[in-house]
């Protein structure tokens, strides 16, 4: 076993012990069906130019000095195929996503393992040894692994669990899409935020239209403008579809006129409605920040007739902690919550148990009204009504406060309503 970062630098000499040059970088590429890649060449860097020589050249790989098993004058030429990995190029300092942690770190060092007398590249190091190496430092570094209460673990990635996106783009973990889908949402925002545009992009391109969506919420809408310009207009609207709607339309309101009417013609009859009832409205007030999904009931209705509509319908709202009680025409009559629902008697009709005392807001209320009647009433979503007491939709606690608090501190208050 040996670290990428010891064998840079060594004197490489060839079978007579005349100097060829120091060893720069080396090559591997994968051989059949094993994951990790075989050193196939070694590249030295000699007085005039940078030499590439064969590993099967070499005589011994791991030691003080690196000989050759043959003359300089006798050296093969060795040309590199386009598949073969540059370990110093291409991958030392490069960022992997490590899935365990939900986090972007970079890569310190490369570990090579030598298997039936072939060097493989075995494992990524992540952790402060690899640091401590490329700075001359083994022996410091061997002690630090010996006194983490950790060990290895979680310093060290299998490079079979590692993709490489390409020469001028990060590392990430090779997972499937479906463990990509199954990190929560903020965990797959905070990877994309730690990543450039373009990388974050890439991370995008890989992932459901529901997923992206969901990732793209937790995200202020100029940084989710940006991950979606070079994005299709199908699947950018494929998005939007999935998206709250006063989400889809904060993002619209982001993107030039032109891409956001073309959008808004993509997408779906219902959800463009919704979403361009409130681009009608200033963003800075109840009609703008307001999501149009919500649940309501009618007064004649059981319980259990309320509770079978839930099941059947809630997917589709913002929340369910709350549910309004509309006539035919969409006026507010009242509201439960969902504690109330459960713990009535299935025959009881919803105007026994609702409360008629609704607090509310209207479609012109500003957001910082909409964030007062929130905390003064100690709510998580509060009605938006027009001037006839027809409900539009509802605000939610975190978007009331969105501008009252950091984006980063109202993402990480717990989602009571859902």
């Amino acid at each position: 076993m040996a670290f990428v970062s010891e064998l840079i630098g060594k004197t490489v000499t060839d079978v007579d012990g005349e100097r060829v040059g120091a060893l720069k970088d080396l090559l591997a590429t994968r051989r059949g069906k094993n994951p990790h890649p075989q050193i196939t060449a070694i590249v030295v860097k000699g007085r005039n130019a940078d030499r590439v020589i064969a590993v099967t050249d070499v005589a011994v790989l791991i030691a003080p000095g690196i000989p050759l098993k043959v003359r300089l004058k006798d050296l093969s030429p060795y040309t590199p195929e386009a598949n073969e990995l540059w370990l110093v190029r291409d991958v030392l300092d490069k960022q992997i996503i490590d899935m365990n942690g939900v986090r972007v770190v970079r890569v310190n060092d490369l570990e090579i393992t030598r298997v039936n007398g072939s060097m493989y590249l075995s494992n990524v190091d992540i952790g402060g040894a690899g640091l401590l190496r490329r700075l001359g430092l083994s022996t410091l570094a061997r002690r630090s692994t010996e006194r983490s209460r950790q060990g290895r673990a979680g310093s060290v990635i299998s490079w079979d669990d590692v993709e490489l996106l390409g020469s001028d783009q990060p590392m990430r973990l090779k997972v499937p899409g479906d463990k990509l889908v199954e990190l929560h949402p903020a965990d797959l925002a905070e990877i994309i935020s730690d990543l450039n545009r373009s990388e974050s992009r890439e991370i995008l391109e890989t992932l459901d239209a529901k997923t992206v969506a969901d990732t793209l919420e937790e995200v202020e809408p100029d940084f989710q403008a940006s991950l979606v310009e070079d994005m299709a207009n199908e699947k950018v609207a494929d998005v939007l579809e999935e998206m709250a709607p006063d989400e889809a339309a904060d993002l619209l309101a982001e993107l030039p006129e032109d891409r956001s009417q073309e959008l808004l013609k993509l997408m779906e009859d219902d959800e463009a409605k919704d979403v361009r009832k409130l681009l009608a409205y200033p963003e800075d007030t109840a009609g703008g920040i307001m999501n149009t999904e919500f649940v309501s009931a009618r007064l004649d209705w059981s319980a259990a007739q309320t509770l079978e509509y839930l099941r059947q319908t809630a997917n589709e709202a913002e929340t369910i902690y709350y549910l309004y009680v509309t006539d035919e025409a969409g006026h507010l009559l009242g509201v439960f919550s969902l504690r109330d629902l459960v713990l009535t008697a299935p025959d009881e009709r919803v105007s026994d148990f609702m409360s008629d005392r609704v607090i509310s807001v209207n479609l012109l209320d500003s957001q910082e009204d909409c964030a007062q009647v929130v905390s003064k009433y100690n709510l998580l979503a509060v009605p938006v009504v027009d001037e006839e007491n027809v409900m539009h939709g509802i605000v939610t606690a975190d978007d009331a406060l969105d501008k009252m608090i950091p984006t980063a501190w109202k993402k990480r208050l717990p989602r009571m309503y859902h």
